[in-house]
């Protein structure tokens, strides 16, 4: 399971600014950074998530960059530190901090310095009212909802005190940080279930009462607030769920189906994108969900961007030849290409010692090798993980007693193999048969029944 992150309120404010130049569209940011050895610095954009500059580090530590501004809020990601930096256009922002102790040395000045402060206080406070993520969860549901009161009636509070900061960005961000309350309340039931290891497990019927009669469709909170954004896509995954379940259709074409019929065409395009640009490399309907995709965005750049997508995919349908890997490291010595496992069918798994979905899947694989041994089919577990990991990867190998092809990829995410496959997640899972074509692109996991069903029909 992906590690959470809880919703500290990160906002994007859409009107106390000065007044700018209508015609310039940047920011500058500069600094020093002490006491690092990272030579980089990056900067992402907090409502797309997408990367945006990779921000050069001077031997002395400092730094100085011009930002091409779409938004109001992004993060600087330097080694381990991140900073949340609202950046309007025409802003002029200095940062300064020792890398080794961020949180206690970090000064900010310049333009919103006050707003920028602010949301570096709210992180500390966030994080120290959370606490231990896992203890929250596993609490009854009385005693949930007052540790996230506790968590919000703080963040309010630092929110009351904070100087400088334009009213206007005050009732917003008040707002904000109530949708995140709402957002981690909607968390309790999958992640308390998960931790208490109760997949059943449901919350009683008038938890969520506070989440209803939300108006789903204000652009300037969706704008504003992650949390109402993770509501609002929620709302949606919770209705594509009992449609998918009613007309006997797969869950991502309901999700698309439902979102397609959003009025604001700033709020469809965000979610028909973030769904799309992981989803599309993994659905079994790869014509059905594009169409649906092309025919409601109307962003003109995303749509580029997934029809890019589809194309490639198109190339890895069933009976295709396989992309091929060359030359990767074997654990059991040399190394292994693709077409030296050419004559029996293959069964790729491609993982990180670091994904815990991934090992997740361990046992249900071992036993499938085990019981496929000897058979026409060989199971290959491709690693990508980056190089600094290479001993962990051939430790976990014996620890865990792993079995099959033990490869390791030349270039962990970056690998040809892994870009030409377009894989965004992992655990991902291929099959290609003897004469090196693919079955499926995005086989069921060795958890899954589907899988057995599927070698079953084959003549192994």
């Amino acid at each position: 399971m992906k590690k959470l992150l809880l919703l500290i309120a990160f906002t994007t404010i859409l009107s106390c600014k000065p007044e700018i130049e209508k015609n310039i569209d940047y920011a500058i940011i500069s600094g020093k950074i002490e006491n690092t050895d990272s030579k980089t610095a990056i900067i992402y954009n907090q409502f797309t998530k997408n990367k945006i500059a990779d921000i050069t580090i001077a031997e002395d530590g400092t730094f100085r960059d011009t930002l091409k501004i779409t938004t109001d809020l992004y993060a600087l990601r330097q080694g381990k530190n991140s900073t949340e930096l609202y950046l309007p256009k025409g802003s002029n922002l200095k940062i300064e901090y020792d890398a080794t102790k961020k949180d206690s040395t970090l000064q900010l000045t310049g333009s919103y310095s006050a707003i920028n402060k602010y949301l570096s206080d709210k992180v500390l406070v966030t994080k120290t009212a959370t606490g231990d993520q896992k203890e929250m969860f596993l609490k009854d549901e009385a005693d949930f909802k007052t540790h996230i009161l506790k968590i919000k009636t703080a963040e309010e509070g630092l929110l009351s005190k904070a100087s400088d900061i334009p009213e206007d960005f005050k009732q917003n961000e008040l707002k904000n940080i109530h949708y995140n309350y709402l957002s981690i309340l909607n968390n309790y039931a999958p992640y308390h279930g998960y931790y208490s290891k109760d997949r059943s497990f449901k919350t009683s019927e008038n938890f969520l009462d506070e989440l209803k009669n939300i108006d789903l469709e204000n652009e300037n909170d969706f704008l504003f607030s992650e949390g109402y954004r993770n509501i609002v896509s929620n709302s949606i995954a919770i209705n594509a769920t009992e449609l998918a379940e009613k007309d006997s259709i797969a869950n991502d074409i309901a999700y698309l189906t439902l979102t397609a019929k959003v009025e604001s065409n700033q709020i469809k395009n965000k979610l028909l994108f973030d769904t799309a640009k992981y989803g599309i490399t993994y659905t079994d309907n790869l014509d059905e969900f594009y169409t649906l995709f092309a025919n409601n965005s109307t962003d003109e750049e995303n749509n580029k961007t997934i029809t890019t997508a589809y194309n490639k995919l198109k190339a890895l349908a069933k009976g295709s030849i396989s992309p091929k890997f060359v030359d990767y490291e074997n654990n059991a010595g040399g190394t292994t290409s693709l077409d030296d496992l050419k004559g029996k069918y293959l069964y790729l798994d491609i993982w990180a010692t670091w994904c815990g979905p991934c090992i997740a899947e361990i046992p249900s694989l071992k036993k499938l090798e085990k019981e496929y041994h000897g058979k026409n089919i060989e199971f290959i577990s491709i690693s990508i993980d980056k190089t600094k990991d290479h001993e962990k990867w051939k430790k976990m190998i014996v620890d865990k007693e792993l079995k099959g092809i033990q490869l390791f990829a030349d270039n962990n995410w970056e690998s040809k193999f892994v870009e030409e496959y377009m894989i965004k997640g992992i655990p991902r899972f291929i099959l290609i048969d003897p004469q090196g074509n693919i079955v499926n692109a995005n086989a069921p996991r060795p958890s899954d029944e589907k899988l057995v069903e599927t070698l079953q029909s084959f003549e192994l």
